[in-house]
């Protein structure tokens, strides 16, 4: 049985599978991944992938791998998990055939089980750490359920309830009815709460609601039926009004995709129109959209002019003007104008999915200091359980309280460490970070600033310096051609179609530019043998026995062309130009690309923030000095290929500075993966720019960086906020608990209350609406 043909382990249950045969089975069926490391010692589980892989499946799949592997060892031992350093002791052993599929390398305690690949291919793995089944703490869901969005309404129904039966209980005193009426309650209030305590018991966990379902039943237990009642009633009240405010949160980011279209109008050569299902496009079909129609994937103007509305994308309201040659993006809505399209990639690999698949991964990219309280919860709730049941015999055996019944007029010792349990419990800690990372992603995501996870959030509100590439950030990044020119004149039609057919295969933002030229002059494109990319140079080309150059002038420069090249002046400040040479044939295309309006007001935001800000660029040291003084910066530094913007931010951090990197294009992604805060301008950013961003800024709107910034730190704020208020209460109801002078009631009012305050603080990241000119975060 190899691993492409491996039977699913949820079809036989109780097959023996050893550990090394699960895995190959999902590499065998997961294409992004590549290796999985297990420390069965140290409950650890790495997965290292290559390109862009879906996280949270992955995390599941191996997650749910490793537990059934478990499983099917306690009858059918597995070596790999019983500490060997090979698998061929495992019943059945791995077949010839599953061996050469897979590597088994065991370092001290840990095995790494990968799919054969080529040697270098390990340098570009990405390794990521999910978590071993274990006790878990209480956690929020984000987006993958968010067809649960108004789950909230029968919580809340069934809290309303348990309310209106205690107090029905309370207020019939000692009769039978009241304790019917206290069952009503506690069946109303504990519904939802046993739910999830059976789904964490069915994997092996508790959290906070197996404590509270706990102490409710302890309180029935001992007559004390209108404190569990409350307890329930609290909690259940809590707990809707959270998945409340999540909801909130998931429908912010739900909002953001309106109904994709599931069926295109697709032209054949002749011209005739026929139905075909979005998902079966592909690259280089001809679709035809109309006026009020979305465009179901990423495509190319072929034929006539619109506008579209990408305001679901990047929160931008203007209409965007649209011709030949112009790009537009799934999801977005066509205004006014009939127009052929030509599809430039499948639905799945669309602008609207990165996005999509952006959110996704935010969900399991934890903030540090989230990371700290997931941490310190696990240890901080068995440490709850263990002082409750110490203090239970002090009261009982050196203070000497009844154990059970209240005798005396004074409470049980089992009443005081219930109290114990009930105000330690770590509901409102657990809750305070991810529920302000949510609201902040949320918030930042309807307003066209995607955050890749909590992390990023954290760490965006601590940096002080703002480096940035020039082209296409600090700048429109749409850049126009000016004109075309030949030495000597004459031959700028040559010089525009070669420049065309050297620059349609590359996606640099001068590269668009001169291929847009080149089909709205209607240009013919010419094939070449031989095509390669000269990092920081440009391109070059066989044709036949000529070669062809386009890059850089000091690239050019350094050929038979040296003089004539020397002889024509530079461009004025502001300008690019492209030189291209094949043979007798020089000439060079000269593009224009304006600074951004909102780019002066955001530098001066930025430097009111204490921000220092440094352009990193390859252009010419002119044109770097010109934009330095049009836009006060401090510092530029120019001429700079990929792999020295790269040394100018490592010898930043080198000197203390915490450096967030702002570009859009393949030759900015080492940069960003540099810095300590990645951010990658716009939807139509490089896939590789996307990769390595942390933030990604929609509609190219540089404005969105302040306010992911300005929001960064509010959401700091806040985190602090919530996490000084819930230990805060937590130290003070436990150090009354302790002394006794809390009665239950009060415990779980003070408890459930910190919980619906952390909450609610959060949200308050998620109302409000950015100033008009100057995209923001809301105060706080």
């Amino acid at each position: 049985m190899t691993p492409a043909t491996a039977s699913n382990t949820e079809d036989h249950p109780t097959e023996a599978k050893c550990l090394a045969r699960s895995v190959a089975e999902v590499l065998a069926e997961e294409p992004t991944l590549e290796a999985v490391t297990v420390n069965h010692s140290r409950k650890t589980i790495s997965v290292a992938t290559l390109g862009r892989a879906d996280v949270g499946r992955l995390t599941e799949r191996v997650t749910q791998t490793i537990q059934e592997a478990e499983h099917a060892s306690a009858q059918h031992p597995c070596a790999l998990l019983s500490g060997e350093a090979d698998c061929q002791a495992c019943e059945p052993p791995l077949t010839p055939t599953e061996r050469q599929a897979v590597t088994i390398r065991r370092e001290g305690e840990a095995t790494t089980i990968a799919r054969v690949t080529c040697p270098t291919a390990p340098r570009f793995w990405r390794w990521r750490d999910i978590p071993w089944p274990r006790v878990v703490q209480r956690d929020v869901e984000f987006l993958e359920h968010a067809e649960h969005v108004d789950e909230w309404k029968p919580q809340l129904a069934a809290a309303i309830l348990c309310g209106v039966f205690g107090l029905a209980g309370y207020f019939l005193g000692d009769s039978s009815w009241a304790r019917y009426s206290f069952l009503l309650a506690y069946l109303a209030g504990g519904w939802y709460t046993a739910q999830e305590v059976w789904e964490r018991l069915q994997q092996r966990a508790i959290d906070v609601h197996f404590l509270m379902l706990a102490v409710a039943v302890g309180s029935a237990s001992i007559g004390a039926w209108e404190e569990g009642a409350t307890l329930l009633f609290l909690f259940s009240f809590s707990g809707a009004l959270e998945h409340f405010a999540l909801g909130r949160t998931q429908r912010e980011i739900r909002s953001l995709f309106k109904e994709a279209p599931k069926v295109a109008t697709v032209l054949d050569e002749s011209g005739r129109e026929r139905e075909l299902p979005v998902e079966q496009l592909q690259s280089g079909m001809r679709l035809l959209i109309k006026p009020g129609a979305q465009f179901p994937v990423d495509a190319e103007i072929a034929k006539g002019q619109t506008a579209s509305d990408e305001s679901n994308l990047t929160g931008e309201a203007t209409p965007v003007e649209k011709a030949v040659g112009d790009n537009v993006l799934a999801g977005t809505l066509n205004l006014w104008g009939a127009v052929e399209v030509t599809v430039l990639r499948p639905a799945k690999e669309s602008s609207l999915q990165k996005i999509i698949q952006l959110i996704r991964e935010a969900q399991q990219q934890k903030a540090p200091a989230q990371l700290f309280t997931d941490k310190f919860g696990s240890y901080y709730t068995y440490s709850v359980l263990g002082l409750s049941l110490a203090m239970f015999f002090v009261w009982w055996l050196a203070l000497g309280l009844s154990p059970f019944a209240a005798a005396g007029g004074k409470p049980s010792a089992f009443y005081h460490a219930m109290t114990l349990l009930v105000v330690a419990s770590p509901c409102a800690l657990v809750l305070s970070i991810p529920s302000a990372v949510l609201a902040a992603i949320a918030w930042g995501a309807r307003h066209g600033i995607l955050f890749r996870g909590g992390a990023a959030v954290e760490k965006l509100a601590g940096i002080n310096v703002v480096a940035l590439d020039k082209t296409g950030t600090l700048t429109t990044g749409e850049l126009r051609v000016e004109r075309v020119e030949s030495f000597p004149p004459g031959r700028e039609g040559e010089v525009g179609r070669l420049g065309y057919s050297l620059e349609r295969l590359s996606t640099h933002p001068l590269a668009r530019a001169i291929t847009r030229y080149g089909k709205q002059q209607g240009l013919e494109a010419i094939e070449f043998d031989h095509f390669e990319s000269v990092t920081g140079q440009g391109l070059q080309t066989r044709r036949g026995s000529k070669n062809c150059l386009l890059g850089r002038r000091e690239w050019l420069a350094q050929g038979s062309h040296a003089a004539t090249i020397c002889q024509v002046p530079a461009t004025e400040a502001g300008f690019n130009e492209v030189w291209l040479t094949e043979g007798d044939l020089l000439g060079r295309i000269i593009l224009r690309d304006d600074i951004r309006p909102q780019a002066r007001s955001v530098m001066e935001e930025l430097r009111r923030e204490g921000l220092r800000t440094v352009v990193l660029t390859g252009d010419r040291r002119a044109t770097a000095e010109h934009l330095k003084v049009q836009l006060q910066l401090d510092d530029v530094r120019a001429e700079l290929k990929p792999e020295q913007k790269v040394e100018a931010i490592r010898g930043l951090s080198q000197n203390g500075q915490r450096v967030a990197m702002i570009g859009d294009g393949v030759n900015d992604a080492p940069s960003l993966a540099a810095a300590d805060v990645g951010v990658a301008m716009g939807a139509r950013g490089s896939d590789a720019a996307l990769e390595q961003a942390e933030v990604v800024l929609m509609h190219d709107r540089l404005e969105n960086f302040l306010a992911a910034f300005q929001l960064s730190k509010r959401a700091r704020r806040v985190i602090r906020q919530n996490l000084i208020i819930s230990l805060g209460t937590v130290a003070v109801l436990v150090c009354f608990a302790l002394l006794g002078k809390i009665p239950l009631t009060i415990g779980v009012v003070g408890h459930e209350g910190s919980t619906v305050v952390v909450v609610m603080n959060s949200l308050r990241l998620l109302f409000g609406s950015p100033p008009t000119k100057l995209s923001a975060a809301p105060d706080v």
